[in-house]
């Protein structure tokens, strides 16, 4: 896998930025129905909800990890925009952001992830272009399982990026 078939992950002065994007052809309702259902959120992310609304809350259940994120919504326009931070309790502070844009036909997609400086950016990034083709499959109908291979890829070439 080359840097080109992956997102972008930079250093910032308060740790990482990564910023995956994915143009997926489906209007933005049925993506943001993917973002924001708690039935279609458990084909491609896990079992959760999402109060849709600046202020309310979000529950995510990795169980098999033992993963459990309780956050509140940050930002909020509907069908457009949803940020919220990936922790929970005392951890720190992980903001996320879904952007959607209707782009040529269907839908251009654009996550953005804030990385503490002590955690391993590359690792985060990777896990969620896993979690972006869990989403394009569920969108065509055809839930699949993490794609493993996939992540050790995107992994290694964000550590390159990093590195580079």
């Amino acid at each position: 896998m080359s840097t080109a078939d992956i997102g972008t992950l930079q250093r910032t002065p308060m740790g990482f930025e990564g910023q995956l994007t994915r143009q997926l052809d489906h209007d933005a309702v049925a993506v943001w129905r993917m973002l924001t259902d708690p039935l279609a959120m458990a084909q491609w992310l896990a079992p959760g909800s999402v109060e849709q609304r600046a202020g309310g809350t979000v529950h995510i259940d990795f169980a098999d990890s033992g993963t459990v994120i309780d956050s509140r919504v940050s930002a909020f326009e509907d069908g457009r925009l949803l940020a919220y931070s990936w922790s929970s309790g005392s951890e720190p502070e992980r903001p996320m952001r879904w952007e959607l844009v209707p782009a040529n036909g269907g839908t251009r997609l654009t996550l953005t992830l804030h990385i503490p400086a002590q955690e391993d950016a590359a690792k985060a990034c990777a896990g969620f272009e896993g979690h972006l083709d869990m989403l394009a499959a569920a969108l065509e109908g055809v839930p699949i399982k993490f794609p493993f291979q996939r992540f050790l890829q995107a992994r290694g070439a964000y550590t390159e990026q990093l590195a580079g």
